[in-house]
């Protein structure tokens, strides 16, 4: 059954799930596991699926055009054009002006390592901005101003923490602090551009690594005060490497060049490549046995998130 909802736009229409990778490298089974993912929830829910690419920071010259290669190879598909972070710089500026606005954003002149080696507040946890620049008075920031120009941008929280709901997770609580919302560079920062491009895209579905479980409750608490909707959330379990750990290129075949650079040797075409790298994701999810040939319409059709393992997948490359 399709679902339809209204957008934050105005516009009524199916509502989205999304992908938005960093054009930074290539994609490994890791990151294709969670598009794979991203993209089941989307379809079986009779949503969009969309692709944003997040090149606010590192792009990397041709990582894009072989990212979107890939998910191609694997059998996504996705709806309308893929958008750039770069592109929507109006918009995050326009959230900035609202909170400021309401007074619920101060410049900060802290470098990482003083945050690092203030002390923090009681209670407080590990990570936590200690607040050092919320309250000084207009003489003391005209004075670090001076001394320190482009201070970044915080956001004054009136929360310590915040309530989510997550598909996987249940009810998570989590630390909400004075998030940054521009860098001194002039930068957006990440939960700002991605609260503020989900809720003008439509996307009210949020499927990605449980590694990022943590920054959702800043996300949602900044999308309420806003006044946008917060997204439904399923953070997925990682996949880590033969060490424990998360999945790299230090683990040796772990895209789809290198998976087709191994198999070269045998003769294995490209599409061959992508479609046991899709066969091998597939009984990681429990959603194909081994041996099995699939598609990503088989795969639609036996999607059901009550089913998925809640544990990371550790792979071992051949």
């Amino acid at each position: 059954m399709t679902a339809h909802r209204p957008l934050p736009d105005g516009h009524d229409g199916p509502a989205a799930g999304r992908f938005a990778p960093s054009p930074s490298g290539d994609l490994h089974l890791g990151n294709l596991r969670t598009a794979l993912l991203a993209w089941l929830f989307a379809r079986t829910t009779g949503r969009r699926f969309l692709l944003r690419v997040e090149d606010l920071d590192r792009v990397r010259p041709g990582a894009e055009d072989r990212q979107l290669a890939d998910l191609r190879a694997l059998g996504l598909d996705w709806d309308g054009p893929v958008s750039h972070q770069s592109q929507r710089r109006a918009g995050y500026d326009e959230a900035i002006g609202r909170l400021a606005s309401a007074g619920l954003v101060y410049e900060c002149f802290c470098t990482r390592r003083e945050i690092l080696q203030a002390p923090s507040a009681p209670h407080a946890p590990d990570g936590a901005y200690p607040g050092t620049c919320r309250d000084l008075t207009p003489a003391q920031r005209a004075e670090r101003r001076a001394a320190r120009p482009g201070p970044a941008l915080r956001l004054r929280s009136e929360v310590a923490e915040y309530t989510v709901t997550d598909v996987l997770h249940g009810e998570y609580t989590g630390m909400v602090d004075d998030l940054v919302l521009r860098r001194g560079d002039g930068t957006p920062a990440y939960n700002l551009a991605v609260v503020v491009d989900d809720a003008a895209q439509g996307v009210d579905q949020v499927v990605r690594g449980d590694d990022l479980l943590s920054s959702a409750p800043r996300q949602a608490y900044l999308a309420a005060t806003l006044g946008l909707t917060i997204p439904e959330y399923a953070h997925v379990p990682l996949v880590l490497g033969p060490q424990g750990k998360r999945l790299a290129k230090r683990d040796g075949a772990v895209t789809l060049a290198d998976l087709a650079a191994t198999a070269s040797d045998a003769g294995a075409e490209p599409g061959a490549v992508a479609s046991r790298a899709l066969a091998t994701i597939a009984v990681s999810l429990h959603l194909a046995e081994p041996g099995e040939a699939v598609t990503t319409e088989t795969l639609r059709g036996r999607f059901s998130p009550s089913a998925l393992p809640r544990g990371p997948w550790v792979y071992h490359p051949a």
